[in-house]
């Protein structure tokens, strides 16, 4: 998807209606009076006349009161997808203000929904899906210009960043496991200035991360952890981890799970996915922020040498687990991960995301994640980011009754509470590792990973939480 402030007469006019409102346009007049455009929330009507003198799109917008950016976005990818129906590759768009909206975010939204219409994912298809490659051609209020294009401009780095996550989410673990992951990483990082450094599993043996190492002990493919490194803001000391669960095929080990379960399990690296794409799209946009990205990518494989239920393991923190069950082996990993964050890297604060439990889809289905934390002013600015972007968050409670659920005859802690509260009780795992570092829990186990497309969402990976986080590291919703 192309964009330029160049209107060019011979591409499509958009006229933007609000339902049970008229506009002077002869093909509206002509298509509302006989009731086939009533500008509906996302109804699109393209017309063009022989002589080519008649060439619009009537867009719907809904009730005034009722719009918000998200139903911007979904709007213009319906629009992007009704061009390619018509093969027309070229529209000029001119948004008035909208329902009190910034103008600014409006015309991200836009062109947002526009190029998550182009995404395909056809790496394994003999004949390629072919999508035309249109250009949207902006109008824009000459006092908001500069504001307008530099936004435009975010958004489409940003969205580079989520069709990255995208593509590696999807992509089977015959070509995404730990070491391809980290040279993939590393590749694309570097080329827009992360630093990337990657341990073996000789160095990860070295710095003590033995939760993460048990987990990795089953497979054939080696552990690498995947450590990026963007700081870019000398004027400021705060330092924020990213990490990412980056289990990249998940058996569910010898709690195995069953066939239906086991083949989608490429995408147990969706956590990670999102930590890669964010650093993308924060260096691509030259964000002003310190961050570290954190991956410690494995397999969770069944062989002699694989940890089993029973098994009390140790940790980079020092405490011991009790491994109740080997499916609950994301945990296991982002233990380390989130303590080698604050003791190794010295963050100041943590966010994990990771798709990493069921119970999460049970309660919230694929359209919110849920969140734990142990910092409320940290979790709202997180929450107010996610809005923004159109991502939704929802956060679960805690209280020791929760934590004891935890507990363990044999060891510190065990590594799952059982089946009630499951959400909750793996959030809570992660938080005694967090040695009381401000730190959010994204569980993002349904919003990763879809089973159909919805709104414009692709079916699979998502690449969600991307525009949360380059929202809330970009945009001054930080805490203090």
């Amino acid at each position: 998807m192309k964009y330029s402030i160049v209107k060019n007469e011979k591409a499509l006019d958009a006229v933007l209606v609000f339902e049970g409102e008229k506009v002077e346009n002869k093909v509206f007049e002509i298509m509302n009076e006989k009731g086939l455009f009533l500008g509906k929330e996302g109804e699109i009507l393209i017309y063009r006349n022989l002589e080519n003198t008649e060439k619009v799109a009537l867009i719907g917008l809904g009730k005034e009161k009722n719009l918000t950016l998200d139903k911007v976005r979904r709007i213009f990818f319906n629009l992007a997808k009704e061009m390619e129906n018509k093969k027309e590759t070229e529209i000029n768009v001119e948004i008035p203000k909208l329902n009190g909206m910034c103008t600014r975010r409006t015309y991200m939204a836009a062109l947002e929904g526009m190029i998550h219409a182009e995404y395909k994912f056809d790496k394994y298809k003999t004949e390629k899906v072919n999508i035309l490659e249109k250009t949207v051609n902006f109008t824009i209020n000459p006092l908001k210009l500069e504001k307008v294009e530099k936004g435009l401009k975010e958004i489409t780095n940003t969205m580079e960043g989520v069709f990255l996550t995208r593509d590696l989410v999807n992509m089977p673990s015959q070509d995404i496991y730990p070491e391809s992951l980290a040279k993939i990483t590393k590749e694309e990082l570097e080329k827009v200035g992360v630093k990337v450094s990657i341990y073996t599993e000789e160095e990860i043996e070295k710095i003590g991360m033995k939760a993460y190492l048990s987990v990795a002990r089953g497979s054939e493919n080696k552990p690498y952890l995947i450590v990026m490194e963007y700081l870019n803001d000398t004027s400021n000391n705060e330092k924020i981890a990213l990490v990412g669960k980056g289990v990249t095929y998940d058996t569910g080990g010898y709690s195995i799970k069953p066939n239906e379960g086991m083949k989608t399990m490429h995408c147990d690296m969706g956590g990670a996915g999102t930590v890669i794409g964010t650093m993308y799209a924060l260096a691509k946009n030259n964000v002003k922020t310190n961050v570290f990205g954190v991956v410690a990518a494995c397999e969770n494989s069944i062989s002699g040498n694989a940890y089993k239920p029973g098994d009390v393991i140790s940790s980079l923190a020092g405490k011991s687990i009790e491994v109740d069950n080997t499916d609950a082996e994301g945990r296991l990993t982002l233990a380390d991960a989130i303590y080698y964050s604050h003791s190794v890297l010295k963050v100041d604060k943590i966010i994990d995301l990771a798709t990493l439990t069921g119970a999460c889809l049970v309660a919230l289905a694929e359209y919110s994640t849920g969140a734990v934390t142990n910092n409320q002013e940290l979790f709202d600015a997180i929450n107010k980011a996610s809005k923004l972007a159109g991502e939704p968050i929802w956060q679960l409670p805690t209280s020791d009754e929760y934590r004891a659920l935890n507990n363990s005859r044999v060891a510190d802690i065990k590594n799952s509470g059982g089946r009630m509260g499951g959400t909750i009780t793996a959030g809570l795992f992660l938080e005694s590792f967090t040695n009381n570092v401000p730190w959010v829990h994204l569980d993002i186990a349904g919003t990763a990973y879809l089973s159909k497309a919805y709104g414009y969402l692709p079916i699979a990976a998502t690449g969600v939480h991307i525009k949360t986080l380059v929202e809330f590291l970009d945009n001054g919703v930080k805490c203090k």
